[in-house]
């Protein structure tokens, strides 16, 4: 089956079609969409009307899907384990206010980070299903790390280059005031440290990689001037030319590379229902750029 791409930004982004993941996708079609994941970072199946067991199938066809270690907060669906719940919308169908815990983390994702970049083998992708949408915001943003990298003052390259920053999910209740992991999901997931300029394993180029809700340490830094680095790579990073904004609509599915980019989400009317379920799928060790 011919796929087509249509880029959206001149940066990273593209909308594939042609693809119809509610049946079994032949090997063909996978490799045209897996090029077209690499050239873009970023790309979009429009109309997308599939069922979780049928997004957990489609995400198989790329790689191992994640299960959220954290279960205190309910964000992992208790249907389908390989979904991770990015909804104000439980489960029952009832509506969770912004003050509910798992509320309160999700909206750590508001600030810019890559999915899962605290486990010692972060994540290659995520594929999320926008089963109900926003139309006061929620508008999901991209940027392109590797254009970032090649781009950075080289006042900032020098402070990057060869570092390690350090990834803890626990960061998360400290910024936002969710409740802190229990005693055993830090067991299950210590700190890590992780390259801040990785060479991506499949193209072999060069990206920066942070994740600001989850860095709270660089090597070789005290703790403020770390923060401060990594805020000012954020702030770097979030020009209009590196990012695609993605304006959602109903059972879009978009694909994205936790590699080589990082996303933040706009925020919404916390009122209005937004419904979307994701998969992530297991990578491996970040190697260090030379």
């Amino acid at each position: 089956m011919a796929i087509t791409v249509k880029p959206r930004h001149p940066a990273l982004g593209a909308e594939i079609r042609g693809v119809d993941m509610t049946k079994p996708v032949d090997a063909e079609t996978i490799k045209q969409v897996h090029d077209a994941w690499m050239k873009h970072l970023v790309v979009v199946f429009p109309d997308q009307q599939v069922t979780d067991q049928q997004h957990v199938a489609f995400t198989r066809n790329f790689g191992e899907p994640e299960i959220f270690h954290q279960t205190s907060l309910h964000l992992r669906s208790d249907r389908v384990r390989e979904i991770f719940l990015v909804s104000n919308v439980d489960e029952e169908n009832r509506l969770l206010p912004p003050s509910e815990p798992g509320q309160k983390q999700l909206s750590s994702s508001r600030q810019w980070h890559t999915d899962s970049s605290y486990r010692p083998m972060p994540s290659m992708g995520s594929l999320l299903h926008g089963i109900e949408i926003s139309r006061t915001g929620g508008i999901t943003q991209f940027i392109n790390m590797y254009m970032v990298y090649d781009e950075l003052p080289e006042s900032l390259r020098r402070q990057v280059e060869g570092r390690k920053a350090r990834h803890d999910f626990s960061m998360l209740s400290r910024l936002v005031g969710s409740p802190p992991p229990t005693d055993g999901e830090k067991a299950a997931m210590p700190p890590v440290w992780h390259p801040m300029v990785r060479r991506h394993p499949v193209t072999g180029r060069k990206c920066l990689y942070i994740s600001s809700i989850y860095n709270d340490a660089v090597e070789g830094m005290e703790d403020g001037p770390a923060r401060r680095l990594i805020e000012e790579l954020s702030e770097f990073a979030a020009q209009p030319k590196y990012m695609y904004r993605h304006e959602w609509e109903p059972h879009d599915v978009l694909m994205w590379d936790n590699r080589c980019t990082v996303h933040a989400v706009t925020p919404h009317d916390p009122s209005e229902r937004r419904v979307m379920h994701r998969t992530t799928i297991v990578g491996r060790e970040p190697v260090m750029a030379a």
